[in-house]
């Protein structure tokens, strides 16, 4: 939400103690649409983390590395991973130049992580990244307060909400639980 990249949307919710992470699969090149089925939401961690990227692709891989790594190095503390991550991100002369945004997420906590140094824990529950975060996010704030859905149900129909709107995101989802 700092930033917004052009090209993705990512959002995570915790809903009903369900933790769900959310894609889309839009790749594009200035105006032009190259990718309708990109996977930019992966697990790490033995499968017990989800991570959503959003800007350019091969920097985004090199931070799930570096993220996987400082797990690794921090007995799967997602906390604490990701505070050193966006230290060393902030700090170090080559991170610096990602240009790339991360959402990471466990059984306990949700994070969004960008090269400024920011580790931001969402209030209620749901925050994204990318040129549809702001619709994303809205639509899935509505309907945690006023469905029934399940958490997965949420996710899903507010992607395709932002891809209606935004014109960097379509319909073509990764959706992983936790």
């Amino acid at each position: 939400m700092t930033e917004n990249f052009h090209g993705t949307t990512i959002l995570a919710l915790r809903h009903n103690k369900k933790v769900v992470v959310a894609g889309d699969g839009q790749v594009t090149l200035g105006n032009t649409i190259t990718k309708h089925k990109a996977k930019k939401v992966r697990r790490i961690y033995n499968d017990k983390i989800i991570t959503g990227f959003a800007g350019a692709t091969a920097d985004a891989l090199t931070l799930s590395e570096k993220l996987e790594k400082k797990l690794e190095r921090y007995n799967g503390n997602l906390t604490r991973a990701a505070v050193e991550l966006a230290r060393e991100w902030r700090t170090d002369k080559y991170l610096r130049r990602l240009e790339a945004m991360m959402i990471a997420a466990d059984k306990e906590n949700t994070y969004l992580l960008s090269g400024n140094g920011d580790v931001i824990e969402p209030d209620y529950g749901v925050i994204s990244i990318g040129s549809g975060s702001a619709p994303a996010q809205a639509a899935a704030s509505a309907l945690m307060k006023q469905t029934d859905l399940d958490a997965v149900k949420i996710a899903e129909e507010a992607m395709i909400i932002a891809a209606s709107i935004c014109i960097y995101t379509n319909a073509e989802l990764t959706i992983e639980t936790i």
